[in-house]
């Protein structure tokens, strides 16, 4: 068995890992079961309550995931994705309650443009957790020694994708009226503003 097989059966039987994104070094779970983002949510020491990131390897995925996506929504995915975007789109089904606990109405969702091994991954398993594989408060990793000895305990494993960028994601949400910078991070804010305000 290769290593991507190894870590794709053991992220689908609920272990953590840590994977090299296309911003930081990730700490990811499988996005289909409730009981492995709680243990992600324990090990990185952040509350439960807090939205957490639904990552999937294509916009195709993420409509077969969220079919509520259609139309608007599914625009702004398809202009801004793959990319280093976080869009927090409207979740009328509720899904993935265990990612959106605090606004269960909205999902925050991810299609990075992933490389390697970590892209290998993502494709087989369709859809992950993800967040940045730091504690709270601390620096996002952008080498696989930054991230805390704490977060690598509880992992199976742990990627190495050499040095990343190291800025997370711009979180974008486009549920009202008007698009809003929820965090300015990498692949241009505003530009991807005027690029949603373009499909009005």
């Amino acid at each position: 068995m290769s290593e991507v097989e190894s870590v794709v059966r053991a992220i689908q039987e609920g272990a953590l890992a840590v994977l090299p994104t296309d911003t930081v070094y990730g700490l990811v779970c499988t996005a289909f079961h409730k009981q492995p983002a709680i243990d992600l949510y324990r090990l990185k020491g952040r509350d439960e309550v807090q939205p957490t990131a639904f990552l999937a390897s294509s916009v195709d995925v993420l409509l077969e995931c969220i079919p509520e996506l259609h139309g608007r929504p599914e625009m702004i995915a398809r202009t801004l994705f793959p990319g280093p975007f976080t869009l927090v789109l409207p979740n009328p089904a509720r899904r993935f309650s265990w990612l959106t606990e605090s606004r269960p109405e909205t999902i925050g969702v991810r299609v990075p443009a992933l490389t390697g091994p970590t892209a290998e991954i993502v494709e087989q398993l369709g859809a992950i957790v993800a967040t940045s594989a730091n504690l709270p408060g601390g620096a996002d990793p952008r080498r696989l020694d930054e991230v805390p000895a704490e977060i690598l305990a509880g992992v199976v494993a742990a990627l190495d994708g050499g040095e990343l960028p190291g800025t997370p994601s711009t979180v974008i949400d486009v549920t009202g009226s008007e698009p809003v910078i929820l965090r300015a991070g990498t692949g241009d804010p505003e530009g991807a503003l005027a690029r949603i305000a373009a499909l009005s």
